[in-house]
């Protein structure tokens, strides 16, 4: 383990893996995404997503089958449906760490970018749960470290059949993980990169813009053949609901249904907090190397990355701090490399008097001391916080009086079900509860038997003729046990 590869591959599987499976699934995406993942299990239809018997098309589901093949696997548990999530991560923090050996930086430094994006508070926290963006992420990270690659080898006129390759293999992660969006995040960045090229060299080379698109259409050969199964099955709705509603709608706002819709400035409050604990190097690096950027096409490249993908975002209707996931591994490369400068400034300081002095005689030991405590601080989390917040957020005590009534003869029917109520008790109950939707319908289902029992999600106590047998809250979101 005195080798970088091996230590960075053994801290980010410690920091991913790790009490994995010791917490219960927390939050709508969880609970919606694993529910989904079970259904594909049990139907054995790994074309059509259903969430609660209907079709769900946000997503495209490359996520969903890695989740039921786990499933299938491992069994119906939340460390296998969070298995895709962690591996994803583990795979982008070595491939940052090879690609940035390959450009041909010091191992230091891209050893430090690996660890920076490994300890990134909001990429460990996504890694370590259900769901696609750390998928996205993979995909983006890879189609982008790969076509820069390209671009170094055909400025030095050799061939990038392989980076080529792997730049196609990102595209269709990125696209069979989130759709356009996994289209549009590397497209941005691969935009503004030629652009800046062709203006720096005031040049336009054709093949330069030809070569990626050509590329990007055989990277989206996996995402056609799925739509093309789909509509097998559900006709141009489906493909309208996931090309369009779900994509274009998003972005625009025009699918209101969405939700998660902020003004243009929520990323820029986001800040602060996007890259914890590393973001003020970030911020600092960025100035740094401003000037810089014209000969240095590496900084260049990962300025781009950030800033165009950032612009993208801001753009967009619909907002989330999970969307920024993709931004980490540039914004890791450009931590990594200011911290080399500052660490280097030290190093020249170290041979005076005063403090400066002393801090860079010692910059190494305080260097692997930060590291440490941030490493210990995400286990204490993983071990101790995560279990302890279930308590508030987990769905278990709602699904064990779910089994618990069914146990005793109880017919228990959801009404109204949320997505997060709806996945969780297919996950846990690995089964179809009645559905029912409408007042009418609910009426009738009570009054059919006494032994009928109704979940139903309220602000407030319901109204007779319902009597309230039991209330459970998850995420401060009360649930109704009611009969007649």
């Amino acid at each position: 383990m005195s080798r970088p590869a091996p230590l960075l591959l053994l801290l980010a599987a410690l920091l991913f893996f790790f009490a994995l499976g010791n917490h219960q699934l927390q939050g709508s995406t969880e609970a919606r995404v694993a529910g989904i993942a079970m259904q594909m299990h049990l139907d054995d239809d790994w074309v059509t997503p259903r969430l609660f018997g209907q079709p769900f098309l946000e997503k495209p589901p490359l996520s969903l089958w890695l989740d039921a093949s786990a499933i299938r696997v491992f069994g119906g548990t939340p460390w296998a449906v969070r298995l895709a999530s962690a591996f994803a991560g583990l795979f982008s923090v070595m491939l940052l760490y090879a690609m940035l050996r390959r450009f041909g930086r010091p191992k230091v430094v891209a050893w430090v970018a690996g660890a920076m994006l490994a300890t990134m508070a909001s990429y460990w926290g996504n890694v370590r749960g259900v769901g696609e963006d750390a998928l996205l992420s993979l995909g983006v990270t890879l189609a982008l470290l790969a076509f820069f690659h390209t671009q170094r080898r055909q400025a030095e006129r050799q061939p990038a059949t392989l980076g080529w390759l792997l730049f196609a293999l990102g595209i269709a992660i990125a696209t069979l993980s989130k759709g356009v969006l996994g289209l549009a995040m590397p497209g941005v960045v691969i935009f503004a990169w030629l652009l800046a090229d062709s203006l720096i060299e005031k040049r336009f080379a054709l093949g330069h813009w030809f070569k990626p698109a050509l590329l990007t259409l055989l990277g989206l050969v996996p995402l056609l053949i799925w739509l093309y199964f789909l509509y097998q099955r559900g006709g141009l709705q489906a493909l309208g609901e996931v090309l369009w509603t779900n994509s274009v709608g998003r972005f625009d706002g025009s699918f209101v249904e969405a939700g998660h819709y902020e003004p243009f400035y929520y990323y820029l409050t986001k800040l602060p907090q996007a890259f914890l604990p590393w973001n003020i190097l970030v911020y600092l690096g960025l100035w740094h190397f401003r000037k810089s950027l014209v000969k240095n096409r590496y900084l260049l490249f990962f300025s781009l990355w950030l800033v165009a993908q950032f612009t993208l975002l801001c753009l967009a209707s619909s907002k989330r701090t999970v969307y920024l996931m993709s931004l980490t591994p540039a914004a890791a490369v450009l931590a990594a490399e200011y911290a080399a400068v500052l660490y280097e400034r030290l190093r020249q300081r170290a041979a005076g008097d005063g403090f400066w002095s002393v801090v860079g005689r010692r910059r190494r030991g305080l260097a692997l001391g930060v590291l440490t405590l941030v490493v210990c601080s995400y286990l204490v989390a993983a071990q101790w916080a995560a279990p302890r917040a279930d308590r508030k957020l987990s769905f278990v005590p709602l699904i064990s009086e779910i089994q618990t009534l069914q146990a005793a003869g109880k017919q228990v029917a959801l009404y109204q079900a949320n997505e997060r109520a709806a996945g969780a008790s297919v996950f846990y109950t690995q089964s179809l509860l009645k559905d029912v939707q409408t007042e009418a319908q609910l009426n009738e289902f009570l009054g059919t038997s006494p032994n009928n029992v109704a979940v139903m999600a309220l602000e407030e106590d319901p109204k007779p003729p319902l009597k309230v047998l039991k209330k459970v809250t998850v995420s401060r979101q009360a649930y109704y046990f009611v009969g007649h």
